[in-house]
Order: structure tokens, then C-alpha cells, then sequence
């Protein structure tokens, strides 16, 4: 047979596929086909695999007539799947049913790296990771790529790039192959250990992959896990080709409407020397600096704990009491931030009685901001708050374990939510039944330190074992450490967010002033996970407002916080 009429054997044989696609077989109600897993990474739930809502398997075809000549026998199409294709992708296009090909020469459909970057191509989306407790926050295309060369320089010098074989092999038909040991080969669930057993450590994994343990490294100042990524111009990306297009790919691994950004914060506590500051410059001033990165976020959580009260006296920063309120008006501070939802576990709520709290959740509700772990009874403060964002369903639940009970919700009285564990551990694995991602917040006992107490350390991470895939803790004004508990990512205390502590003074006579250091824990979902959290940092400056601590600071900071976690 000349190659012409196997050229045109070809094309009929594509088009009468590219046909297949449109007919009934896809979507029959009747069709059942299990798409399979990712390989589930060490220390977390099973990945569950994710296809656009519109999308619509293809039938199974294994041999097809020419239409024209009834007297050849039936050309069958077989798949080449080339060793650079993820995994993931691998499993998805096997789904067509068409028999694999021994290799390329006897294929005639082929999925490989390509050049192109069309309707016909899926374009998939790979992160520059390294183990969570890393301090380097973002490197240049030209750092990796010399490293690839042998010729590394920066935090990473004389340390090799990991990934698996798969993703070997697609780097390597975009830049060549690598220099001998710059790159350490790992199967896919062994990498974030292996990373992690060799720190520093740096790896390139499929962005489907991603789990909490890693970091993901922004490059050349575009990251996968932030909600304003621009694809067009990432430079770590592949796209891969069918020839012939047999059947629809799925077009990337990456999807924006599935992705949602939580920013998580500390205290905040609109009184003393914040509130006077509120009053001298405007009562924006505490965020202007770190608005912009809440207002970005898809959901943004304030853990307020003071009631606003008509007639709040006015704001003393050298006061020695500890009643507080806030003035009605300092609520635009919150609606300036971007505020979603608020958590009432604070033990300052009922200063200055009932109808102040009450006033407070009115204040809330004509907003629409939800609220959790407080309100207008005990019935009412025991209910999560729940939140569906880009199809990821979130539950915030949260208590107050350290009282005093003067402050906790009853039958009759509005409060803070006491904690039961027991009942929380049992709401949180019904939460989990339900399809949400629990995220379970904690006014603990207070403690100028970074490291937490074993009580503390137990009750956190009894939560993380009754699904809560986020345990936060609200009450602490140094912010303290972190670790991970399975798959969920535990963090002690955040640190404040708008309150006046420039110091505090310890039993000793000593004067710390590491309540000035603040954490926005950025969480980020995708497709029903929970995926990642990137630490931002932040210095409290004149008594009322974060700034961006500079790399110095920052450098310093995480040294301490990791340490104290035994990282």
C-alpha cells in the first residue's frame, strides 16, 4: 500500500473518530467508566482525579471500516503514549479504549510533547516545589535551567532538581538532557519523603500533585496556587499533542474556576492604642498596607473578638482595663479588608454585656458575613459556617477552650461556643461525610512562645484526626508554630492582625516584642482538596498596622517559627 492510500486510510479513519465523538455513545446514560486515581502521596488522602463539568468520556474504539473499500479488512487504531506524559494524562486518554501500540513507528495515534498549543493540546501546569519548611520564597526560570546545566548558583547550588521519571523525560524534550547528577529521579509517591529526608531539597511535580507538605516556589513572580496566575506567561509548562486527534483531550491540569484562596488571620481587637491610632489617621489606617492581599483572597477570615457598642467610650492606649468595645463605626476597617467570615470565639465578647454581642451579629448579618464558634445562643455559636467557593465547600468551626464561662454561649445568652470535644470531633467527621473541608479554630490559653504546650499540641491535633484538614489557633498574640498531622496542616497561633502589643512583658521582668510578628495563612482548595498553605508575613508598626516584613525580617522569623516546630 502506497503512502498516499495510507494517508487517506488515515484521514477517513480520523474523521470517522473526530465523528464518533459527537454521537450518542458519549453520553450515554448508560456508559460507566472509572477514571483512575493519581497515586495517593504519602501522609494524605487518595487524590481524587477532576474533569471539566462539560466534559464527556469517549467510547471505546478499537477497529473501524474505511468507508469505500469493503474489501480491506478493518484498520485498528493503536495508542502511543509517549514516556513524558503524566500520569495522570496517561490514565485519562487509556479511558478511550484504543489497544496501546508496542511503540511509536507501529502507533497510529500518537500523545507526546508538542510544540503546539491549540484546542487539539492539553497544556499541563508543573510547580517548582521544595519540602514546606523552606525559607526561599521565588526563583528565576534562568536559576532552574542552570541547574539542569550543572551550573547552579543561589539557595540551591550543589542541590539536584527531584521529579519522577515521567516528568524527566518532558523537561528533557524541552531543554535537553540534563547534566549527570543534576536531576534525582523518584516515583511519583516517594518524592515529597525523599525531599524531605534530604533538606534543602527542590523537585518539579505536576501541578495535580500537589499536597500540603510541599511549598510551592513562585517563578519569575508567577505561582499555580495564586488565584491571579497568568499561564500565558509561566514558564513551567508543557503542552501535549494527540496525532491524530482521535478523541477530545483534556485540555490542561489546571483549571481557575476550581481553585479557591483562604486567608486566615489572627486577633484582632479594634481597641487601646489601635483604636486611638484609628482615630488620629482614619479608621482605615490599620490595613492599608495589608489590604490589597486580603481583599485577593476568595474567602478572607477575621477573628474579631470585641463587640461594637453605641457610646464606646473613647479609645485609652494607656488604659489598664481589660473591658473592651469598639466604636459601630471602626466596622468599615473589616468591610475595607474584605472581610467573609468572622470568628467569635474571642473571650472579650460580652464585655460590655448581651445587647452589645447582639447588636454586634446584626451588625454582621446586614453585611452577609458568616459567623462561627460564637453567637446569639449555644445552639447558634455550635453551628459551622459554611462557605462553597469555585465548587470547594468549606466548614469553619470553631470554640473557645479558655473561657472564662462568663463568656460562653447558654440556652439564653449570646457567647463565644464552648468546647466539646467530643461533640466537635463528631460534627466535624459529619461535616467531612457531607463533602466539606472543616477548618477548626481554637481560643486556647494564652502563651508568649512559639512552641506549644503537650495539651495544646493533643487537643490540635485531635481535631486533625476527626477531618479537619485545616486546626488554626486564634488566641495567641506571638505567633507560634506549625506541623502537619496526617494530611492537615496545624498551625499553634497566628499572631495578632489589627491589635496595639509593640511588647509584652514577661513574668521574668524581660520585654519581648515578637507580638508585633504576624502570620496571614494563605490556604489554597482545588477540586474538593485541600492542597497547600503559603506562610505571608507581616510587622505590626505603630500600634495599629501590618507591613510586609522585608526579606531580613522574614528570613529570620521562619527560622525561629520553623525551629520551634522541630523543623
Amino acid at each position: 500500500m502506497g503512502k498516499k492510500n495510507l494517508s487517506s486510510r488515515l484521514s477517513a479513519l480520523t474523521c470517522i473518530l473526530f465523528l464518533a465523538a459527537c454521537g450518542p455513545l458519549w453520553g450515554s446514560p448508560d456508559l460507566t467508566i472509572e477514571i483512575p486515581s493519581p497515586a495517593a502521596v504519602s501522609g494524605t488522602a487518595t487524590l481524587t482525579p477532576f474533569l471539566p463539568e462539560d466534559y464527556v468520556l469517549p467510547p471505546t474504539v478499537t477497529a473501524m471500516q474505511i468507508p469505500g473499500e469493503p474489501t480491506q479488512p478493518p484498520v485498528t487504531a493503536h495508542l502511543w503514549i509517549s514516556p513524558a506524559v503524566p500520569d495522570y494524562l496517561r490514565q485519562f486518554a487509556m479511558v478511550s479504549g484504543l489497544p496501546l501500540a508496542g511503540d511509536a513507528a507501529s502507533a497510529t495515534v500518537r500523545l507526546d510533547v508538542s510544540q503546539l498549543s491549540d484546542s487539539q493540546s492539553a497544556t499541563w501546569i508543573y510547580a517548582l516545589v521544595a519540602p514546606f519548611p523552606t525559607t526561599t520564597d521565588s526563583v528565576s526560570l534562568a536559576d532552574i535551567q542552570n541547574v539542569w546545566a550543572g551550573a547552579a548558583t543561589g539557595p540551591f547550588a550543589g542541590r539536584p532538581l527531584w521529579m519522577d521519571d515521567p516528568t524527566l523525560a518532558a523537561f528533557s524534550a524541552l531543554w535537553g538532557t540534563p547534566a549527570a547528577g543534576s536531576v534525582r529521579v523518584a516515583a511519583a509517591d516517594q518524592l515529597v519523603d525523599s525531599a524531605w529526608a534530604e533538606r534543602p531539597a527542590w523537585a518539579i511535580v505536576p501541578f495535580e500533585v500537589l499536597e500540603p507538605r510541599w511549598k510551592v516556589l513562585s517563578m519569575d513572580g508567577q505561582s499555580p496556587v495564586h488565584n491571579d496566575f497568568n499561564a500565558t506567561s509561566y514558564p513551567l509548562k508543557i503542552s501535549f499533542g494527540l496525532q491524530p486527534a482521535a478523541f477530545p483531550l483534556l485540555p490542561a491540569n489546571r483549571d481557575p474556576n476550581k481553585l479557591t484562596v483562604l486567608a486566615m488571620t489572627g486577633v484582632t481587637a479594634l481597641v487601646r492604642g489601635t483604636a486611638d491610632r484609628m482615630e488620629r489617621y482614619g479608621v482605615l489606617y490599620p490595613g492599608e498596607e495589608i489590604r490589597t492581599v486580603l481583599r485577593a483572597a476568595d474567602v478572607t477570615h477575621v477573628s474579631n473578638e470585641i463587640s461594637f457598642m453605641a457610646g464606646c467610650p473613647t479609645p485609652d492606649p494607656w488604659t489598664g482595663s481589660l473591658q473592651f468595645c469598639s466604636d459601630p463605626r471602626y466596622i468599615t476597617l473589616l468591610e475595607d479588608v474584605g472581610t467573609d467570615v468572622v470568628e467569635l470565639t474571642g473571650n472579650h465578647l460580652l464585655d460590655y454585656g448581651p445587647e452589645a454581642t447582639l447588636t454586634t451579629l446584626d451588625m454582621y448579618d446586614q453585611r452577609g458575613w458568616l459567623y462561627f464558634g460564637g453567637g446569639r445562643n449555644l445552639q447558634d455559636s455550635l453551628q459551622p459556617a459554611l462557605v462553597e467557593d469555585h465548587g470547594n465547600k468549606l466548614a469553619f468551626i470553631g470554640c473557645n477552650y479558655a473561657g472564662p464561662p462568663s463568656d460562653w454561649a447558654t440556652d439564653t445568652r449570646p457567647g463565644s461556643a464552648p468546647c466539646d470535644f467530643d461533640q466537635l470531633s463528631a460534627e466535624i467527621s459529619s461535616l467531612r461525610s457531607a463533602g466539606y473541608l472543616p477548618i477548626m479554630t481554637f481560643q486556647y490559653n494564652e502563651y508568649y512562645q512559639p512552641n506549644p504546650t503537650d495539651y495544646e499540641q493533643r487537643d490540635f491535633r485531635k481535631m486533625a484526626e476527626a477531618g479537619a484538614v485545616v486546626v488554626s489557633g486564634s488566641q495567641a498574640h506571638l505567633p507560634a508554630a506549625m506541623e502537619f498531622s496526617g494530611g492537615s496542616f496545624v498551625h499553634d497561633g497566628l499572631g495578632n492582625l489589627f491589635f496595639d502589643q509593640m511588647s509584652h512583658l514577661m513574668p521574668d521582668g524581660s520585654q519581648i516584642d515578637d507580638t508585633r510578628n504576624v502570620f496571614v495563612d494563605r490556604h489554597v482548595f482545588y477540586a474538593g482538596r485541600y492542597i497547600g498553605t503559603e506562610l505571608l508575613t507581616y510587622i505590626i508598626e505603630d500600634y495599629a498596622r501590618p507591613r510586609l516584613m522585608t526579606e531580613l525580617e522574614r528570613l529570620e522569623f521562619l527560622k525561629k517559627i520553623f525551629s520551634a516546630g522541630g523543623w
